[in-house]
């Protein structure tokens, strides 16, 4: 920011203190707008507490294939389903759910099988048996198609519906996605961060689940199924038709950057949106970005 030359007139106390006021001003606000980017960046070093969810329209469970996976829904207008990451649960869209429903979207929340109030029996987990889930729970609700907006486990049980009943889906908002065990970085476990979300999410396990003392198992059993899957193809991806946005914040501790370009560029006409400043928890750190970006791609009438 550059001053304008001074009047060369000796100015007067009076005018020196306005002078000086009007500087003090001018210097307070370069230094916020020169701070507020390095604020900004730190985000991504945070795990901020999901935002309480509203009341819900309506809510209950759906028996599938073993399991009952637990809903809710909220608003009305174009439905939009929001899948949770692994080891999570549906709370953690506390910051997204006002923001559809203000802009006329029905929204519908579930707990993957096993996680917050669904129940799960003693199967493997696999992608596809909680995509099989998804479709029961709008075949329940009687809704013929939807968008969904996924974060992680979400995000790619959604391109597993992309790949597999695409007929059921309009749009994949796809937030820290990974479609083959490599576009994992090597030291998430010991990554201060997801430590202390393991944490947080055994917690939340004990307060929803109907089986309370079983996060052990249950998180053994995810593991089990992050050490070989999602496991498709270029090829695979390359057979997507659905609308598709590839979706990771810049400090993403768990997906190789390489890898979201990797998949942006194989599915054919897929966007790619990289979250400045943020992580794999971008919709807790910065849900006004996060929303812009979700909104923005949802929206859009092309």
């Amino acid at each position: 920011m550059t001053e304008t030359e001074p009047h060369r007139r000796e100015a007067g106390p009076a005018r020196r203190r306005v002078s000086g006021a009007i500087r003090a001003a001018l210097a307070i606000a370069a230094f916020a707008l020169l701070a507020a980017p390095a604020q900004a960046a730190e985000l991504w070093r945070t795990l901020p507490s999901p935002a309480p969810l509203p009341q819900p329209a309506a809510e209950g469970h759906v028996n599938h294939d073993g399991a009952a996976i637990y809903y809710a829904t909220f608003g009305a207008g174009t439905p939009v389903i929001l899948l949770h990451g692994g080891l999570a649960n549906s709370d953690y869209w506390g910051g997204q759910v006002p923001a559809l429903t203000l802009t006329g979207h029905q929204v519908i929340l579930i707990d993957s099988r096993g996680h917050g109030r669904s129940s799960r029996d003693a199967r493997p987990y696999t992608y596809e048996l909680m995509a099989s889930d998804v479709v029961a729970v709008m075949d329940a609700l009687k809704i013929r198609r939807a968008a969904v907006v996924g974060w992680s486990d979400g995000a790619i049980i959604g391109l597993v519906m992309a790949l597999k009943d695409p007929d059921r889906l309009t749009r994949v908002f796809a937030f820290a996605a990974n479609m083959d065990p490599s576009g994992v970085k090597s030291d998430t476990e010991t990554n201060p961060i997801f430590s202390r979300f393991e944490v947080q999410a055994a917690g939340q396990y004990a307060r929803l689940s109907p089986t309370p003392d079983g996060f052990q198992a249950f998180a053994q059993a995810i593991t089990r199924m992050w050490a070989a899957e999602p496991n498709y193809k270029a090829a695979d991806l390359a057979g997507i038709r659905t609308p598709v946005a590839i979706v990771d914040g810049d400090h993403d501790e768990a997906i190789r950057r390489e890898h979201t370009e990797y998949m942006a560029r194989t599915i054919p006409g897929a966007k790619l949106i990289v979250l400045p400043g943020l992580s794999h928890f971008a919709m807790l750190q910065d849900p006004g970005l996060f929303n812009a970006a979700m909104l923005g791609f949802l929206d859009a009438r092309d």
